[in-house]
């Protein structure tokens, strides 16, 4: 199926994306996908955190899960690692310009969330 997307087959939006040689939206999912890439992304987008910071946050993911994925995302530019040479060791991250650019669209799915959460209180 990402063939048949990469290559805008199937995409509804295939005029205005064939130019690319990847489907924007296969692009986007595999930026953000990972259990645990988005609500990252969400903590990140209001403060810069350390590591351990991340842990508190997230206290259900690995040490192990948690470092990749902040490395995917480090090597797709979404995130920035600040390395301060002091011992023991510190490490920051925060989003990258382009990392930025998602707060919009976090900022929608928060707002899905909670409108889902207020209709399936009324139903």
């Amino acid at each position: 199926m990402i063939e048949i997307l990469n290559t805008h087959d199937e995409c509804y939006m295939k005029d205005k994306c064939a130019k690319y040689t990847k489907c924007p939206m296969v692009l986007v999912q595999d930026i953000i996908s990972g259990k645990w890439k988005i609500l990252i992304l969400w903590y990140l987008s209001y403060s810069t955190l350390r590591f351990s910071d991340l842990q508190k946050k997230l206290p259900t993911v690995s040490q192990k899960v948690l470092s990749r994925q902040l490395k995917s995302m480090e090597e797709d530019n979404i995130i920035n690692r600040k390395v301060y040479p002091v011992v023991p060791p510190k490490v920051e991250y925060s989003l990258t310009d382009t990392g930025r650019k998602l707060i919009p669209l976090l900022e929608m799915m928060h707002k899905f969330g909670a409108e889902y959460l207020e209709e399936s209180f009324e139903a």
